[in-house]
């Protein structure tokens, strides 16, 4: 088989794969902060909420890790606009990464919440914390440093999913390099 590549199109397209880029990544990220905001009241509602706030993101951690991403896109593309809220392709992509991440990483920070050990809470109550400054200084922040690889994973796994939302048009990399592949 004799085959010679050509990249003229690729090098062509430079500034568009580019913009691409820039837009998987920022994608990404900002999903991920999004999404880390949504897991800590996650978490919290989970660890420390009362029974039906516990059982409410139960189901809305099972629901999502067990749909398709795809199927997620979809819904947040194709149904939101049947209610009335008209999304953009990059919107659309934006929130539904952020209902995924935010899903799974609701399990990520409630197991580093649950390694905080009980006394360390009561000894920060018995300083005079009030109850936002335990969640936040003794709680939270030691949560997230043990689970800091963990996180770091589901955004490598965040930044793999996002080739999906070229599925609704969004011009992230992977829609980019399609036009370019169709042209």
């Amino acid at each position: 088989m004799n085959y010679v590549f050509q990249f003229q199109e690729v090098f062509a397209a430079w500034p568009e794969l580019l913009r691409g880029a820039w837009l998987t990544i920022s994608l990404s990220a900002g999903a991920m902060a999004l999404g880390l905001v949504v897991a800590v009241f996650g978490a919290l509602g989970k660890t420390m909420g009362p029974k039906p706030v516990r059982w409410l993101v139960d189901v809305y951690v099972e629901v999502i890790r067990n749909t398709p991403f795809l199927i997620q896109i979809f819904i947040i593309f194709f149904g939101l606009p049947r209610l009335g809220i008209q999304l953009s392709a990059n919107q659309a992509a934006l929130i539904a990464m952020v209902v995924n991440v935010g899903a799974y990483a609701t399990e990520i920070v409630r197991a580093g919440i649950e390694t905080i050990h009980k006394g360390q809470i009561e000894a920060g109550l018995a300083l005079g914390l009030r109850p936002l400054q335990v969640f936040r200084h003794v709680v939270v922040f030691p949560a997230l440093r043990t689970v800091y690889p963990a996180l770091c994973s589901q955004f490598i796994l965040l930044m793999l999913t996002s080739s999906v939302v070229s599925a609704i048009s969004a011009e992230d990399l992977t829609g980019v390099a399609n036009n370019i592949q169709s042209q």
